[in-house]
């Protein structure tokens, strides 16, 4: 996500920090070498002609405080205008409303409107809301059944709409439904198209009259690039929207959409997709994101997906083997392996991680780190539970054995007992307050850390 941007602008701090000072010259450079990156991230041309002026304007104005070096200073002008450029704050759902609060999902087809709205739905039942998701989804084949099995999955009410009726009529019985099984929150999936048509906007206009919603998100495709701000537009236009879902954004694409939708519509992004799960769905802090965007990392999300994914009772009994210093074994290990992967795998972690974290552990990182991930378990789960307690008892038969059964060569195994190894030695220098040595240790491992 928006990864060639973040180098580029990582790139032009560094060239900054050899300077003694802020001038015209050097910030004009900087600042010439940031609009190719935006440019390049498929950011709109008036979005960045309008950032750069106004980053330009407040860095040659910017008295640098002694504690702060030239580049420092630029990339703190340059973070606050990417926040204030994304909406400054982020925008929570309005729901203070009569029960059912109704949100409708509007957006082209593709744009991931219908998982978009089940990942919402569990999001929302998981702050403990009775949630009803319905479809008027008439023209796609299956669209209905999509919504209907994701909400069985996630053991979530769904209306039982069909391709028979007409979307206004599914809007009322849907409403009629809410009220007298007092649901909270109605969320009301819409028919898209592959391109923006009169007739559907007729009919997705007859039904925000129908249904009155709190809250009209406009889901739209990351990967879409220019199109995306310019159909988030003629909705904006069509509909009054109140909020935008930014979907997709896990994917390849130069993302540029994530800094021009909120500037362009005026309307905030909420919420932003970051996996095809189901817990795939992050609400969209500006701040976060321009932190992430400049490689600073987004460790307060990073701790907020470890709150919801980690088992505390695991985590503290973890932490009381190394707080002792004894006892960590290749179970304990297999259980850390799970823990990241409830987190969304090595990929979506280093994606929140500072950039020099994430180099430093670069080789565990995206598909080729989660590939790992499962390659340990497998290894780990081809062992005896005496093995798992003991693995210095595993000697070559026992290797040779491991490795057929978990399908890979001899020199995997080795190469997990060694990594293990380390580990442990890591645990035990914490468990004697030698927090230093670690750290030491680890720079000489990775010679990049500082």
């Amino acid at each position: 996500m928006l990864e060639n941007l973040s180098t580029r602008l990582q790139g032009v701090i560094k060239n900054l920090r050899g300077q003694a000072r802020l001038t015209e010259d050097n910030i004009s450079d900087a600042l010439r070498e940031v609009r190719i990156a935006l440019l390049e991230a498929d950011v709109a041309l008036p979005v960045v002609k309008e950032f750069i002026a106004q980053v330009k304007l407040r860095a040659m104005g910017r008295d640098v405080l002694q504690s702060l070096t030239p580049g420092q200073a630029v990339i703190q002008v340059v973070h606050e205008e990417l926040t204030a450029l994304m909406g400054a704050q982020s925008a929570p759902l309005n729901l203070a409303v009569v029960p059912p609060a109704v949100i409708l999902m509007a957006g082209l087809q593709g744009s991931g409107k219908t998982t978009t709205s089940a990942k919402l739905g569990k999001l929302l039942k998981e702050q403990k809301k009775k949630v009803l998701l319905a479809s008027a989804d008439i023209y796609r084949p299956a669209a209905i059944e999509q919504l209907r099995t994701l909400a069985k999955s996630l053991e979530i009410d769904c209306f039982d709409s069909n391709a028979g009726q007409k979307p206004e009529d599914i809007a009322r019985l849907t409403l009629d439904h809410a009220r007298r099984h007092f649901y909270d929150v109605v969320i009301f999936d819409t028919a898209g198209r592959l391109a923006i048509d009169q007739a559907m906007m007729a009919e997705i206009k007859q039904l925000h009259g129908l249904l009155n919603p709190v809250e009209t998100l406009f889901v739209v495709d990351a990967m879409q690039g220019q199109d995306a701000v310019n159909t988030a537009r003629a909705f904006g236009e069509a509909l009054p929207l109140t909020g935008i879902v930014l979907t997709k954004l896990d994917g390849d694409a130069r993302g540029g959409a994530a800094l021009s939708v909120r500037h362009v519509t005026g309307k905030p992004i909420k919420f932003i997709g970051v996996s095809e799960k189901v817990d795939g769905l992050e609400p969209f802090h500006p701040e976060r994101m321009a932190s992430r965007v400049l490689g600073m990392g987004d460790v307060m999300s990073l701790i907020e997906q470890a709150q919801k994914s980690v088992d505390l009772d695991e985590a503290k009994k973890l932490a009381d083997k190394v707080k002792s210093g004894k006892g960590f074994d290749l179970d304990d290990f297999k259980a850390q392996m799970s823990q990241m992967r409830k987190m969304g795998g090595m990929g979506a972690m280093m994606d929140k991680m500072p950039a020099q974290m994430a180099g430093m552990a670069g080789q565990m990182s995206g598909e080729a780190g989660d590939k790992t991930i499962r390659r340990i378990e497998g290894i780990i789960n081809s062992m005896t539970p005496l093995e798992r307690r003991k693995p210095e008892m595993i000697k070559a038969t026992r290797k040779r054995r491991i490795a057929t059964g978990s399908g890979v060569q001899v020199q995997e195994v080795n190469r997990l007992l060694k990594q293990f190894e380390e580990v442990q030695k890591m645990m035990k220098m914490i468990s004697k307050g030698g927090m230093g040595k670690m750290m030491r240790a680890m720079q000489g491992r990775f010679p990049g850390m500082r």
